[in-house]
């Protein structure tokens, strides 16, 4: 019994679980909005322009948090104004504005070396380093993102599926969708320490896309990518303490793991119940 517990014995693997936990349960939650708003390509993209900002909070020295924060606020506001106020679509939009953001990141990384240090953390996560003071920061950002999207819960649900016909019935259809893009914006700036720029995206859309091949109802696919995407957290600290291997990418292999998991059963479900009617008729 002693085995299974080992790792639980140092405080780096205690905090990191706590983070990936939180981190992943909150990717999942929000993740079910971007997929049924067919956006799966802004987290990746804020995710790029949050780095420019944690880069720039390093050469100016300021709080990572602060500095990140603001830049992806910035990030998202702007995309959200260029696509409502131009004929830009959303993915033109969402490449230009991160794509020139993570330049000035990779700009000013070649100009001040001294980031290179923190380089392979920035873009794949560090978890092993995360403080008890970013496990609370997480929780907090967590616990806020919740209750704002309980808050604009039914504002939410019409504006994701019919964002025209929730603006004729009066749902201010422009500040619902800036509040979800600081909600997103906040939710990766807590995530990135963890997951990193280069698989947070795939946090964010693999539970939920899971969840929707499971189930049909808006609320239990919240509840699913949710619990899929804590689960998974906490599986993928577990696994990566005993093979070595990068807890970020391990949590995102098994999340990919399940959903092909699920793919596969739903598709043999799908197949014999073919089979029951065509023995039927």
């Amino acid at each position: 019994m002693e085995i299974f517990l080992e790792p639980f014995a140092f405080e780096f693997f205690r905090n990191g679980t706590w983070a990936a936990v939180l981190a992943g349960a909150l990717c999942g939650m929000v993740g079910v909005y971007i997929v049924l708003r067919g956006m799966s390509y802004i987290g990746h993209g804020l995710s790029h322009a949050i780095f420019g900002g944690a880069v720039v909070s390093f050469v100016l020295q300021w709080n990572f948090y602060l500095g990140a924060g603001l830049w992806g606020f910035l990030a998202a506001l702007l995309i959200n104004q260029t696509v409502r106020r131009t004929k830009i679509p959303a993915d033109a939009a969402i490449g230009v504005i991160t794509t020139a953001s993570f330049a000035v990141g990779v700009a000013l990384i070649s100009r001040y070396r001294g980031f290179t240090r923190s380089f392979d953390a920035a873009l794949f996560g560090n978890i092993l380093g995360v403080t008890r003071q970013d496990v609370w920061i997480v929780a907090a950002v967590g616990l806020a993102a919740t209750a704002a999207i309980f808050l604009l819960y039914k504002q939410l649900l019409f504006t994701t599926f019919d964002p025209e016909v929730a603006h004729i019935y009066g749902v201010r259809t422009e500040w619902i969708d800036t509040a979800f893009a600081l909600i997103l914006a906040s939710v990766l700036i807590v995530s990135m320490q963890i997951l990193g720029v280069t698989l947070i995206a795939a946090a964010l859309v693999t539970p939920a896309i899971t969840a929707r091949l499971l189930t049909d109802s808006f609320d239990r696919m919240i509840l699913l990518s949710t619990a899929i995407g804590g689960l998974t957290g906490f599986a993928g600290m577990y696994v990566s303490f005993y093979v070595d291997v990068a807890s970020g990418a391990t949590i995102v292999l098994l999340q990919a793991t399940v959903f092909v998991v699920v793919l596969g059963v739903m598709a043999l479900r799908h197949r014999v119940g073919e089979r029951l009617v065509a023995f039927d008729v």
